[in-house]
């Protein structure tokens, strides 16, 4: 299964686990290699490929040898996790769950778990950065609860989505082509995949009930928000054209979103501008476009992105 994946993208070949493991902490996820798997090896055969795609992460990793890793945080990031060769055992504190080729799951930010590698296991990783998911949610208006957007954890049988076995293998293949850096071209595989992902796995996200006059209200608001984006947009405005109190705006973003209007006001400004950035060639001015929206204060302005997207608006505009 996706022979040669990520072939042009190896990092490290005929490595030692350890080295392997500095690597993935610092670009793919946060985990510990525990001693025991490590203790008694001199054998360095251990691979890595790595590649950025679309602001995901696609990794193929073999340890080449049986170990055991700790994952105590993700942060904010989602993995989808493919085993393509020998087993692999998730051991969470409740259940475990043992993979063989052809078979993912989807792992949650802050879950923690035992992970047990085959000698002979291969995984495919894609690393799933929170926003994008979030992003899918407003989008489709679907009620986010406190806490966060969780997947099920539920073994899925790659064979049996063909449509999702052929999205996989073409994003890796189009990874793969070492002349194919060029952002837009990759941004609707990297959509159909967050897309695939909410169909495969369900999660506590439902959607918002037509039935409540308030959600109706609601969607006027975040309508409204999107068609006036670049506008300096206030709560008084919102409340006035969902005919509702203050108050009751305030409430609604509470309810659905766990924030006040004016962060999420603020944090879809920034996502419609790194859109733009990434889209439009014309913008050669960050400081130009960030007025556009209506940051005035660039060094927060700069501050704020880079806290959402952990790289600097600069960054953006140079990788594209």
């Amino acid at each position: 299964m996706f022979a040669n994946a990520l072939s042009n993208a190896v990092i490290f070949n005929q490595a030692h686990p350890l080295e392997v493991s500095d690597y993935i902490n610092s670009h793919i996820g946060h985990h510990t290699l525990l001693p025991e798997s490590v203790r008694d090896s001199d054998e360095f055969c251990s691979q890595l490929k790595h590649r950025d795609f679309a602001e995901l992460g696609l990794s193929s990793i073999h340890y080449g040898n049986e170990v055991k890793i700790h994952c105590a945080d993700l942060n904010d990031i989602y993995h989808f996790q493919v085993v393509t060769r020998g087993q692999c055992c998730w051991q969470f504190e409740e259940e475990s769950l043992l993979l063989k080729p052809g078979q993912a799951l989807m792992m949650n930010p802050h879950e923690k778990m035992d992970i047990s590698y085959s000698a002979d296991c291969e995984k495919i990783i894609v690393k799933v950065p929170q926003t994008f998911i979030r992003d899918l949610c407003l989008e489709q208006n679907r009620v986010i609860s406190s806490s966060g957007i969780l997947f099920e954890r539920k073994v899925i049988e790659l064979d049996k989505s063909l449509g999702f076995l052929s999205l996989m293998g073409a994003i890796l293949h189009e990874a793969n082509d070492a002349e194919l850096d060029l952002l837009q071209m990759q941004l609707p595989y990297r959509d159909l995949l967050i897309r695939k992902l909410f169909q495969q796995f369900d999660n506590n996200t439902p959607a918002l009930l037509d039935s409540d006059p308030n959600d109706r209200n609601f969607t006027a608001l975040l309508q409204h928000i999107e068609e006036n984006i670049k506008e300096d947009i206030g709560v008084e405005e919102l409340a006035n054209v969902g005919h509702i109190s203050v108050r009751k705006v305030y409430n609604l973003f509470a309810k659905h979103y766990h924030i006040t209007p004016k962060v999420f006001i603020k944090q879809s400004k920034l996502k419609h501008l790194r859109q733009e950035i990434i889209t439009n060639n014309n913008i050669r001015n960050i400081t130009e476009i960030a007025l556009d929206y209506g940051f005035s204060h660039l060094g927060r302005f700069s501050s704020d992105y880079r806290k959402m997207f952990s790289e600097l608006p600069s960054e953006t505009l140079k990788r594209r």
